[in-house]
């Protein structure tokens, strides 16, 4: 992490908004100027093409090596041509295709830092999402040292901003809508030469009306001329009517129709039983899985605690992440995970979104999701970027099956029971 980020132990104790109850708006077909711009038959997208072919800064390309990428996906390759150039866009695309890579290439390809300007304004609606951006410029602008980047986000003493910004801020600043906003309102964040605003998560963000006022009087502060990109998983009709106020002729791009928006690769079964076999049965399928890293989902903070704990005393190396944690120890944990000191995760749907763990290949709903859009981001952190992987629901009331029939229905997939044994090469990737 470099000089310019928070460290874990740095970071306060404010906890960001839980959305963990929050049922998500349903996507709407992917057009554009009202055709159907779905591509049939196509999930990963890997194209013959490398990342050579989108003329790159040398340091860009070889930090791209350097993070072992050979092929872009197809989000990157509809998308990353264009916004070089400097065209606004608005992309869905599902989970794990590389959504947060084309945003920051677009960025690190085409600005030009100037000491004492910001450039730059990423804005998302976690912490853990700004924290996990900031990470991707730190890696893609490895061989770009004169391009400085900083996480900024509440909880933080606002003094350590102002001590940031003042003497020299950093080119590139991503953060939550809230904390941005205060410091430009205190006059501590002069964004008035900002050359590119996006949005990740864009619908979470805007969806919150506490959240999109920010953005909007955030969005007033910088130029008129700037490049404007905004993306996520799940677009609604009417939040991509909301999102394409803020731009000027954009692009758009939807990858893959809402029935297409669950991963290839991915294997998915429920399990039918009553709650109070739950925990037997999960600690039987982490003793016969093979994995690599596996995140079970809750509903609460109390189930979460309560079964960590329980995942503890049956000596599997489980940590947990939820809003009932201070800030501070969350990144720490998120980082641990990451970092692959841990190998269960248990969390509540404050994980679920926007969060890239590369390693995870399991993941289990101890507790359905309310919603079969939650459910997509929920399994989507396995199989990421097109790899295999398992996703196991636990199926114990009426409405837990009636979300899993909405699952099967929109997208047009079946989930089976599942079976005595899983073939390990079906789910892990050799």
């Amino acid at each position: 992490m470099s000089a310019d980020h928070p460290k874990p132990e740095e970071l306060g104790e404010e906890d960001l908004v839980d959305y963990e109850e929050e049922d998500e708006a349903p996507t709407e077909k992917p057009t554009e100027n009202g055709k159907d711009t779905t591509k049939k038959g196509t999930y990963v997208g890997i194209h013959s093409a490398g990342f050579k072919d989108f003329l790159l800064k040398p340091e860009l390309l070889r930090a791209i090596q350097d993070c072992g990428f050979e092929h872009p996906s197809e989000v990157q390759h509809e998308c990353i041509p264009q916004a070089i150039l400097g065209m606004d866009v608005l992309c869905q695309a599902k989970s794990g295709m590389g959504k947060t890579a084309v945003f920051t290439l677009a960025v690190l390809q085409q600005i030009e830092p100037i000491d004492g300007d910001v450039s730059c304004v990423i804005l998302g609606h976690t912490r853990e999402l700004a924290y996990q951006i900031a990470h991707e410029f730190e890696r893609f602008a490895k061989y770009l040292p004169n391009i400085r980047s900083a996480v900024i986000y509440g909880g933080v003493p606002v003094r350590q901003h102002k001590d940031l910004l003042s003497s020299n801020p950093p080119h590139i600043i991503v953060g939550t809508p809230g904390r941005i906003k205060d410091l430009i309102n205190q006059k501590i964040l002069n964004i008035s030469k900002v050359k590119f605003f996006v949005l990740d998560e864009c619908d979470k963000v805007l969806e919150e009306l506490d959240m999109r006022r920010d953005v909007q009087q955030i969005f007033k502060e910088t130029p008129h001329e700037k490049q404007v990109m905004m993306f996520t998983a799940t677009l609604s009709k009417e939040m991509r009517v909301v999102s394409k106020k803020f731009m000027q002729s954009p692009m758009e791009v939807f990858v893959d129709d809402e029935t297409k928006l669950t991963l290839h690769g991915l294997l998915q079964y429920f399990v039918k039983l009553q709650e109070n076999g739950k925990n037997r049965k999960m600690t039987d399928i982490l003793d016969a899985l093979e994995f690599n890293q596996v995140v079970i989902f809750v509903k609460s903070v109390p189930r979460a605690i309560e079964l960590n704990k329980l995942l503890i005393e049956c000596n599997f190396p489980s940590i947990d992440i939820h809003s009932g944690i201070r800030q501070e120890e969350r990144i720490k944990r998120y980082k641990a995970f990451k970092d692959f000191q841990k190998r269960i995760l248990v969390a509540t749907d404050i994980f679920g979104r926007g969060i890239d763990i590369e390693r995870v290949n399991i993941v289990i709903n101890y507790d359905m999701p309310s919603s079969p859009d939650s459910y997509l981001h929920r399994v989507g952190r396995a199989g990421r970027f097109g790899t295999k992987g398992l996703a196991i629901s636990f199926v114990s009331s009426e409405p837990d099956s009636e979300v899993l029939q909405g699952v099967q229905s929109r997208f047009e997939v079946a989930i089976s029971e599942l079976p005595n044994e899983v073939d390990q090469a079906s789910y892990m990737t050799a």
